[in-house]
C-alpha cells in the first residue's frame, strides 16, 4: 500500500486547520474572481466541419457550391399576428373589426411602422372591408368606416362571398377550413416588414409586436417569434428556480438531517457543496469556458458528487474514532483512508466526462469540462476545507462540553441488519446473482436497438393542474406560448412557400437519359400523395427542372417549340433529347437553368428539385422517411441517385452521427476506466485483477440505464445521448468506494466475510445517503413542465440508484468470486497509518 503522499497531505491538513482554511480562503477568492468572467450564451451549433464525412452533409455542400442561388426573393418578411376564440367567430363584425383597428395601433406605433413594408398588414378583414367600402384601394381608415356601417349581416354575406371566390384568401384562415362556412374560431394576419433596413430595426418592429399583441391578449390576438419565445424562456427558467431549487433543497435537507443525524455535520457539509460549485464556475471563467443554457446541469451532478464525497468523509471519520480518542487522530485515519477511493472516483469520473470532449457540439463538449471541474474542485474542498472546518468546529463545542461522537450511517439497528444481507446472499449464492445480473444488463443493453431517435424533445406548454395548485411561489405559472405554437404548427400551413421548410432532392449521375426527368417527376408526384407540401393557393410548392422550364417556355416561345418536340407523350415532361433540351434551357434562360440543372465544362451532372414543405422539426424523422422512398423512386438503378439533403435529412443524419458517436464515446471511456482501475488498485493495494473486477459492474450500470429508457419511454436526443457517457462518470462512482473499502479491509487481516461486511455496512451506508440525495435532487427536475429536463431528471436517477444497488447486490458476489478463484490477493504490508 503506497499511501506516503497522500497521508502527508493529509497530514498536514488535519495538524495544520486553521493554515489550511486561510490558505483555501484566499485560493477560493481567486477562483472565484473568475466568475464575473463568465461566457453564458449559448453553444448549441455544431462545429462546421464536423460533420463533412456525413453524405447528407455533403450533397448539401454540394447544392450551395454547384447550383446558383436564387436572388429574386422579395425584399420583405412575414410576421404572423393570429386571431383565436375557441367560443366564438373571428369571421364576425367585432372581431374583424378589432383586427383593423389593431393594424391602425400598429401603424402608429413609431418603432414598427419604421421597417413596415409597403404591403402593410394584410388579412381577411382587409378583404372584405374593402369590398364593403366598394373600392379595393381603400385606406386603411376607410375599411373601418366601411366595416362599421355595415350590418353584420352583410359582413357575413362578403365573408361567404370572398372565401367562395378568392382562393388567396384561405391562407389566413386554419388549413382544414371549409371555404363554404363563413364562421371560423381562427384566422391570422400577415404584418409584411421591409428586409431592406437594419437588422437592429428589424428585430426592434419584431419585439414590439409581440409586445402591442401581448396587450390585446384578452382580445386573444397572440404573436409567435423570437420574442414571444425569448419571453418564455425566462419566465420557464423563473419558474423552474422557484419549484427546483426550493424542493431540492428541502429534500436535501432533510436526507442530509436523516443521514448525519447532526446540525453542524449538515451545515459543513453544505459548505463544501456550495464551495465545489462555485469553484467550478469561477475555473470555467478563467479558462474561458462557456457555461452555456444549460448550467443546471452541472450544478446538481457536481451537487451530488459533492454530498457523496461529504457523506464517505463523514462517515469514516466517525467510524474511526475510539471512545477516548480525540479528534484530529481519527479524522486524519478517515480522511487517509477515503482519499484512495475519492481519487480514484475523480479520476474515473472525469474519464467518463472529458471523453465528451470528442462530440462535435460545444455545449456537450463544455458540459463534459464543466463537470470534470467541478468534481476536481470537490475533490480538493472535501480533503482541505471541510475536514481542517471539522476539526475545528467539533474542538470548540467539545470544549464547551458538547460530545461530538456520532455513529455512521449504516451502523443503525434497523438499516445494519438489511446491508448485511446482501453480504449473506453473495456468500451463499454469488454465481446465480452474476448470472441474473448479467441476464438483466444484456436484457437492457439490447433495447438500445429499440429507443426512438429525436433531436429535441419540445414542450407541449401543458402544465399538471397539481403543479399550479402548489402554495407561493412553487406553484407554476403557465406561460402561453409553446402551447400557441403548437397549436399554430397544427392547425395553419406556412403562409407561402417562401416561409416553408426548404428541403432539396439532389440528382446525380445518369441525368440526360430519357427517363431522367420522368422518374424525377414521378417523385414530386409521390411527394404530393404523401400531403407533405404546403398547397395553398397561388404558392409555388415545388421548384424542379420541370417547372422550372415550364415557366421559361410562357415566356419564350422557342423554347417552348424544344419542350414540346422533347415531349412524346404530352404530359408537359420532355422524354427524349434531354441534352439538347438541357442546352436549349440554358440558352433561354442561365439564370433560372442554373438553379436546378448543374452544367461543368459543358456536361450535365446532376439536378436539383426543391420541395416546400408543411412540416416542422416535431415530425422530421417521419418526414425524411418518406422524402427518402419518393427519392428512391427518382433513382434508375446504379446510373443516377437521389438524396435528401435539406435541414430535416441533415439533421436526422447528424442525430445519428452523434448517437454512433455516443456508442464509440462509451467504449472508449470504458476501456479507459478498466484500465485505470487496474493500474490504480495494482499500485494501491497490489491487485490489478480486482481493478477490474471493481470495473465489471459499469456495463451491468450502462445496460439498466438503457433498459430502464426503453421501459419509461425516453428517447434518444443530443442531451439524453450525452447522458450516457456521464452515467459511466456517475456508476463508476460507488463501485470505487465498496471495493476500496473492502481492499482496505483485507490488507488489514480481515477475512473475506468479514472485508465484505464492512464495505458494505460502512461504506454502503453513506452510499444509501448519496443515493437519497442525490436521486432525491434529480427527481426534482422531474417537476418541470418539459419532456427534455423530465428525461434528464428521469436516467440521472436511474443511473444512480441503480449504481448503488448493483455496488452493493452484485458487486459483492464479484468480490466473493475473485477472492476464491483468483490467486492474486491484495497487498498485506503494513500501512503507514495506525488503526486503533
Amino acid at each position: 500500500m503506497r499511501r506516503d503522499r497522500l497521508t502527508k497531505a493529509v497530514d498536514f491538513v488535519t495538524d495544520h486547520t486553521r493554515i489550511t482554511i486561510l490558505v483555501m480562503v484566499l485560493l477560493s477568492a481567486l477562483v472565484l474572481a473568475g466568475i464575473p468572467q463568465l461566457d453564458t450564451e449559448s453553444q448549441a451549433s455544431a462545429d462546421s466541419d464536423a460533420f463533412d464525412d456525413v453524405e447528407r452533409v455533403q450533397k448539401a455542400q454540394y447544392i450551395q457550391k454547384h447550383f446558383a442561388q436564387t436572388n429574386d426573393r422579395p425584399n420583405r418578411t412575414f410576421e404572423m399576428v393570429y386571431v383565436r376564440d375557441d367560443d366564438g367567430n373571428v369571421l364576425s363584425k367585432k372581431s374583424l373589426l378589432a383586427g383593423l383597428r389593431y393594424q391602425q395601433a400598429i401603424r402608429e406605433n413609431a418603432t414598427i411602422n419604421t421597417a413596415l413594408h409597403e404591403d402593410g398588414v394584410t388579412g381577411i378583414a382587409n378583404l372584405v372591408a374593402k369590398r364593403a367600402a366598394g373600392n379595393q384601394s381603400a385606406s386603411l381608415d376607410e375599411q373601418i368606416r366601411a366595416l362599421e356601417n355595415a350590418s353584420p349581416a352583410e359582413v357575413e354575406r362578403l365573408v361567404e362571398q370572398i372565401l367562395t371566390n378568392d382562393p388567396q384568401a384561405l391562407r389566413f384562415l386554419p388549413a382544414d377550413h371549409d371555404p363554404a362556412d363563413a364562421t371560423a374560431t381562427d384566422r391570422r394576419m400577415l404584418v409584411a416588414l421591409d428586409t431592406d433596413v437594419s437588422n437592429a430595426t428589424l428585430d426592434n418592429a419584431s419585439a414590439a409586436l409581440y409586445e402591442s399583441a401581448s396587450e390585446r391578449s384578452n382580445s386573444e390576438f397572440f404573436v409567435v417569434n423570437s420574442h414571444a419565445w425569448n419571453a418564455y424562456s425566462s419566465h420557464f427558467f423563473g419558474q423552474m428556480i422557484e419549484l427546483v431549487v426550493p424542493a431540492a433543497l428541502a429534500l436535501i435537507l432533510v436526507v442530509l438531517g436523516f443521514a448525519y443525524r447532526d446540525l453542524v455535520d449538515v451545515v459543513v457539509g453544505m459548505v463544501g457543496v456550495v464551495l465545489s460549485v462555485l469553484w467550478m464556475f469561477g475555473l470555467l471563467g478563467w479558462l474561458g469556458v462557456a457555461a452555456g443554457t444549460v448550467s443546471i446541469v452541472p450544478v446538481v451532478l457536481v451537487s451530488g458528487l459533492s454530498i457523496d464525497f461529504g457523506f464517505h468523509v463523514f462517515n469514516r471519520y466517525r467510524e474511526q474514532r475510539g471512545d477516548d480518542e480525540g479528534i484530529r487522530a481519527p479524522m486524519r485515519r478517515g480522511v487517509t483512508l477515503v482519499a484512495t477511493a475519492l481519487v480514484l472516483v475523480t479520476v474515473t469520473a472525469a474519464i467518463g466526462f472529458l471523453a465528451n470532449l470528442s462530440n462535435p457540439l460545444p455545449l456537450i463538449r463544455n458540459l463534459g469540462v464543466s463537470i470534470t471541474l467541478g468534481v476536481v474542485s470537490a475533490l480538493l474542498i472535501f480533503v482541505t476545507v471541510v475536514p481542517a472546518l471539522k476539526i475545528g468546529i467539533d474542538g470548540l463545542l467539545e470544549r464547551f462540553g458538547i460530545d461530538r461522537r456520532k455513529a455512521a450511517l449504516g451502523h443503525g439497528r434497523y438499516l445494519r441488519p438489511v446491508l448485511a444481507r446482501t453480504v449473506t446472499l453473495a456468500r451463499c449464492g454469488a454465481p446465480v446473482v452474476l448470472v441474473v445480473a448479467v441476464l438483466v444488463g444484456t436484457a437492457g443493453g439490447f433495447a438500445w436497438m429499440d429507443l426512438d431517435e429525436e433531436s429535441y424533445q419540445q414542450s407541449d406548454g401543458e402544465v399538471a393542474e397539481w403543479k399550479q395548485q402548489l402554495p407561493g411561489p412553487l406553484g407554476w405559472d403557465t406561460h402561453p406560448v409553446a402551447g400557441q405554437s403548437n397549436y399554430v404548427e397544427d392547425v395553419y400551413q406556412p403562409a407561402s412557400a417562401d416561409d416553408a421548410f426548404q428541403e432539396p432532392i439532389l440528382i446525380e449521375g445518369d441525368v440526360t437519359s430519357d427517363d431522367a426527368l420522368e422518374d424525377l417527376q414521378r417523385g414530386v408526384d409521390d411527394v404530393r400523395q404523401q400531403d407533405l407540401l404546403v398547397d395553398q393557393a397561388g404558392t409555388r410548392a415545388v421548384r424542379s427542372p420541370v417547372t422550372a422550364m415550364q415557366a421559361v417556355a410562357a415566356q419564350n416561345q422557342s423554347f417552348a417549340a424544344v419542350l414540346q418536340r422533347a415531349d412524346t407523350d404530352g404530359n408537359g415532361v420532355p422524354d427524349r433529347n434531354l441534352e439538347q433540351v438541357y442546352d436549349a434551357f440554358y440558352a433561354a434562360n442561365s439564370d433560372v437553368a442554373s438553379r436546378v440543372v448543374e452544367r461543368r465544362d459543358g456536361e450535365y451532372e446532376s439536378l436539383v428539385v426543391t420541395l416546400s414543405l408543411d412540416a416542422d422539426y416535431a415530425n422530421a424523422e417521419e418526414v425524411v422517411a418518406q422524402l427518402s422512398d419518393s427519392a428512391n423512386v427518382m433513382e434508375d438503378g446504379g446510373e443516377r441517385t437521389a438524396t435528401v439533403a435539406g435541414s430535416f435529412a441533415v439533421n436526422e443524419a447528424v442525430l445519428g452521427e452523434i448517437v454512433g458517436g455516443i456508442l464509440t464515446t462509451m467504449a472508449l471511456a470504458l476501456a479507459a476506466i478498466v484500465l485505470t482501475l487496474a493500474i490504480v488498485f495494482k499500485y494501491m493495494h497490489g491487485s490489478a485483477t480486482l481493478g477490474l473486477a471493481v470495473s465489471i459492474p459499469i456495463a451491468l450500470v450502462l445496460g439498466l440505464v438503457i433498459g430502464g429508457m426503453y421501459v419509461l419511454s425516453i428517447p434518444l436526443t443530443l442531451l439524453t445521448a450525452l447522458l450516457m457517457s456521464l452515467v459511466i462518470g456517475l456508476g463508476v462512482d460507488y463501485n470505487i468506494h465498496v471495493g476500496d473499502r473492502y481492499a482496505d479491509e483485507r490488507r488489514d487481516g480481515a477475512s473475506t466475510s468479514e472485508a465484505l461486511d464492512a464495505a458494505v455496512t460502512g461504506t454502503g451506508g453513506a452510499l444509501l445517503g448519496s443515493t437519497l440525495t442525490s436521486a432525491g435532487a434529480f427527481a426534482t427536475i422531474m417537476l418541470v413542465p418539459h419532456p427534455q429536463l423530465q428525461s434528464f431528471g428521469a436516467i440521472v436517477v436511474i443511473a444512480m440508484t441503480t449504481a448503488f444497488v448493483v455496488s452493493i447486490l452484485v458487486l459483492p458476489s464479484l468480490l466473493v468470486l475473485w477472492d476464491r478463484y483468483v490467486p492474486a490477493t491484495v497487498t498485506t504490508a503494513p500501512t503507514t497509518t495506525d488503526v486503533p
